[in-house]
Formats: structure tokens, sequence, C-alpha cells
């Protein structure tokens, strides 16, 4: 008996690792090389492709694909319907392979909205928080609040989520929240 739950309707591949107390839910396909840490959370309709690295208590939401090349670190959250790609210049026709996909790395506590889009080869830094639709097209810093498209940092975000520090893009004021 394992120690994790994969829903009857999931296929996982061999030579995958998937650790204590994950859940995979319906519809799902974890390839072969996929490591998957404890205390994850896969939502329905996920690919997790060959090779992939994701770190303890991870929330992935339904209808992500996490293609090879990309690692999340412990406590990564992917929005509904999140993209990930790994090939900046994709050719049905001529095909790279492994060897020219572009490494992503989305670091410890980062959160990633529902529809935004992370293009290849770049890093998301601890705890940042990537709003719903924006499209991230270069390294994110630690805590960074990003918007729009292409995404901005318009904020600094606490490890809980809060913006403890907003910018003001036209006029380039600092708002800090004092509770």
């Amino acid at each position: 008996m394992s120690d994790y739950f994969v829903h009857e309707s999931s296929y996982i591949d061999d030579n995958v690792s998937i650790g204590e107390g994950t859940k995979i839910w319906h519809f799902c396909h974890i390839q072969s090389g996929a490591v998957i840490g404890c205390r994850c959370n896969v939502g329905q309709n996920v690919n997790i492709a060959n090779n992939v690295i994701i770190g303890d208590g991870v929330k992935i939401q339904n209808n992500v694909s996490i293609y090879e090349g990309v690692e999340l670190e412990n406590y990564v959250f992917c929005g509904p319907s999140c993209v990930f790609t790994n090939d900046l210049t994709p050719r049905a026709k001529y095909s790279k392979g492994r060897s020219g996909y572009k490494k992503t790395l989305v670091k410890e506590g980062a959160s990633i909205g529902a529809n935004a889009t992370i293009v290849c080869g770049h890093t998301i830094g601890k705890y940042a928080m990537i709003a719903a639709g924006a499209v991230v097209t270069k390294d994110v810093p630690d805590y960074a609040l990003m918007v729009g498209v292409p995404a901005k940092q318009v904020g600094t975000i606490n490890e809980k989520g809060d913006c403890i520090k907003r910018f003001e893009q036209e006029s380039n004021i600092i708002i800090t929240n004092d509770d």
C-alpha cells in the first residue's frame, strides 16, 4: 500500500517518485523521472513531464502542465491553468528535444496566479507573487509582486502574501502599509 493517493483515472509512468501524503486527482499524467515531494496536492488534469522536480507542500491547481526543465521548490502555488514553457523558439518540424530546453526555477513559497505564463529560462524568487494573467519574461526578485504583460514589479510582499510596499508607476511613489 502506498503512502500517497492517486485517483484511478490518473496515469503514473514507471520511474516516478511520489512523496508521502501527496494527492494526485482526476485525469493527471505523471511522466517518467518526475519527482514529487511530500504533502503536495496535484489538481485535476495536470501533466507533470519527464524529469520535473517538485518540492514538498506544493499546490498545483487544475489544468496546469509542468514541462521538462521546470523545478518547483517547496510550498510553491500554481494557480489554475497557469502555463510554463521550456523552449523559446519551438518548431513542430524542427524539434530540439531536451538539449534545447531552457531551465525555469520557481523558488520556495512563490505563487503563480491563474492563467499566468512563465516564459522559460527564468527564476522566480522566494515568496514572489505573480498576478493572474501576467506574463513573466525575465527573472523575478524575491518577495516581488508582479503584474501585467509583460510582468512588471509593482510592489513587495511578505511570506504570508501581504503587500508591504506598493509602487505607483506614474509617480514613482512608494506606499508602505503600516498596521
